[in-house]
């Protein structure tokens, strides 16, 4: 059997394992919906409304006209929960590649390579892990918001949601890093590496051809169980007003009801808090399940 094909199998074998598991087919299914319910807002089709005001129907609590009540302003509260499903699943799937990528390369540079190189990046991430990880989101966020670039010649403005997913993806790579640091440092001194050097690869072919397919599990199964912890981030970041403006998002609709639940209306925190719920449950469920399925020493272990 080929390298091409033992991959195949592999990567078929880990996928059976885990929707074989009734609890991650059904949060698949849940993690689906949600993403089709963020497509939503970007294919065109009309959508729920959100901006148009109407104040006489101000604070109507759930009804068959608007399942999750209304607000301040008479807005449908349900058309803000799904338009914030939209920027937090954009802002954490922005985040996550973003910090896949950087950790992916520096790891496997930091890893292979070893000598000074290895030394700046372990500097690097060594100084951003002894930030604390709040603190430094809301320094990168606040840095970047409102911000304008100038790259190639062409300006760029950094505002709102791109600000929010460059803080999170510019400071999430730093765990992944370091585990495939680790694991390149293997692999560089397995005999298939040095049997490839031997023949006359670069470092770059030894690096994609060789050491990337044997560490890129680790980097799936960091990138499915760090997915919910740029959704908490994006919340929080929007909660303290540092997130995006002007636009729903679970966390700013959190803010807005601090003040609500004196009046007793509870549908706006009660419908963003079981938004975040269901989709952080389901993806914590879903993340343990990739791990298992993808690491042979856990399969068969939990169903």
């Amino acid at each position: 059997m080929t390298a091409p094909e033992k991959s195949r199998n592999y990567w078929l074998s880990a996928g059976r394992e885990v929707l074989r598991r009734p609890r991650a087919a059904v949060s698949l299914a849940v993690i689906l919906f949600y993403l089709a319910v963020a497509l939503w807002g970007f294919t065109g089709w009309k959508t729920p409304d959100w901006e148009t005001e109407n104040f006489e129907m101000a604070y109507r609590p759930p009804s068959r006209a608007h399942p999750f009540g209304t607000d301040i302003y008479g807005r449908d509260v349900l058309a803000k929960t799904v338009y914030g499903t939209r920027v937090a699943v954009s802002v954490a799937l922005t985040a996550s590649v973003l910090a896949l990528v950087i950790g992916l390369v520096l790891g496997l540079l930091a890893g292979y390579f070893g000598g000074w190189i290895d030394d700046l990046i372990t500097w690097l991430f060594s100084t951003l892990q002894s930030i604390p990880y709040i603190l430094l989101i809301l320094a990168f966020a606040f840095v970047l918001q409102d911000r304008t670039f100038t790259l190639f010649g062409a300006e760029f403005r950094i505002r709102g949601i791109n600000a929010v997913s460059l803080a999170l993806g510019l400071t999430g790579w730093v765990g992944l890093c370091r585990l495939i640091r680790g694991e390149a440092i293997k692999h560089r001194e397995r005999e298939y590496v040095l049997a490839a050097r031997a023949l006359g690869s670069s470092p770059g072919r030894l690096i994609v051809r060789q050491i990337l397919p044997n560490v890129v599990h680790l980097a799936v199964i960091t990138f499915s169980l760090g997915f919910v912890s740029y959704i908490h981030a994006e919340v929080i970041l929007s909660f303290l007003g540092l997130g995006v403006k002007h636009v729903p998002s679970w966390g700013v609709m959190i803010d807005d009801a601090k003040l609500e639940l004196f009046r007793g209306v509870w549908w706006q925190l009660a419908a963003a808090t079981a938004a975040i719920f269901f989709i952080s449950l389901t993806l914590h469920i879903f993340g343990d399940a990739v791990r298992d399925g993808l690491d042979p020493r856990l399969r068969g272990e939990r169903r």
